[in-house]
């Protein structure tokens, strides 16, 4: 199982770490107001670290330098932007969600390749969707089987520049749409991955962990 790490212990931060600690992962939480912590569940096992969620020392005792990914959903859109930066260029942390209350900066944060989700009252759901792995959450939409699943995916930095015709062919996947700067654009036979996109795929639900698996590694050399 996965460690993940959490700065804010508001609602939807205390949504995520009780959803995270049931499915197994380790959890820490991280909040400038110890009081915060009434919160969880008496249950609750993770971490609580008191302290500011951007500082290194803070996140190193949440164990930021083992996380495979960090939620920053505090009451403060630049706190939380700030943290998510410091968590993806400092500790290299793989995924990385802020949320946002100013829709206004949306764009910006996607030029800087940093996913965020509204404050809207499921992006708890939202925030769960970027950091758990594929295999883990619902996705956006299933046929009427259940077989087939919409959902993002996350892929590696060495996949960009890439066309997304290979993305589909290495991970036998059909890229439906990318999200890039805010907004959703159809792909071509031409496009190609850039750094802040957002992909979304159509895939069979049971090759959730061979899809990541794949998209999580660098792209096979082809043959001469």
């Amino acid at each position: 199982m996965a460690h993940y790490v959490i700065m804010g212990c508001g609602r939807v931060g205390v949504t995520l770490a009780h959803t995270l600690e049931d499915s197994g992962h380790s959890v820490a939480i991280i909040d400038q107001d110890d009081r915060a912590f009434r919160r969880l569940r008496r249950t609750f096992s993770g971490r609580k670290v008191t302290g500011i969620g951007f500082d290194r020392d803070t996140m190193k005792q949440a164990g930021i330098e083992d996380a495979y990914a960090f939620a920053a959903v505090s009451s403060g859109d630049n706190s939380n932007i700030l943290a998510t930066r410091v968590a993806r260029e400092t500790f290299h942390v793989p995924h990385v969600v802020a949320r946002i209350y100013d829709p206004g900066r949306a764009e910006i944060y996607q030029r800087l390749g940093i996913p965020t989700v509204a404050a809207v009252r499921w992006s708890a759901d939202q925030v769960l969707r970027r950091i758990l792995p594929e295999s883990g959450v619902a996705g956006d939409y299933r046929d009427p089987s259940g077989r087939l699943v919409l959902t993002e995916v996350a892929v590696d930095p060495t996949w960009l520049g890439q066309p997304l015709a290979r993305i589909e062919h290495a991970a036998r996947v059909r890229v439906a749409y990318i999200t890039r700067f805010g907004e959703g654009i159809l792909p071509t036979s031409t496009t190609a991955y850039q750094e802040g996109d957002t992909v979304h795929v159509m895939m069979d639900i049971a090759d959730g962990a061979e899809v990541s698996r794949i998209l999580s590694a660098p792209p096979a050399k082809e043959s001469e």
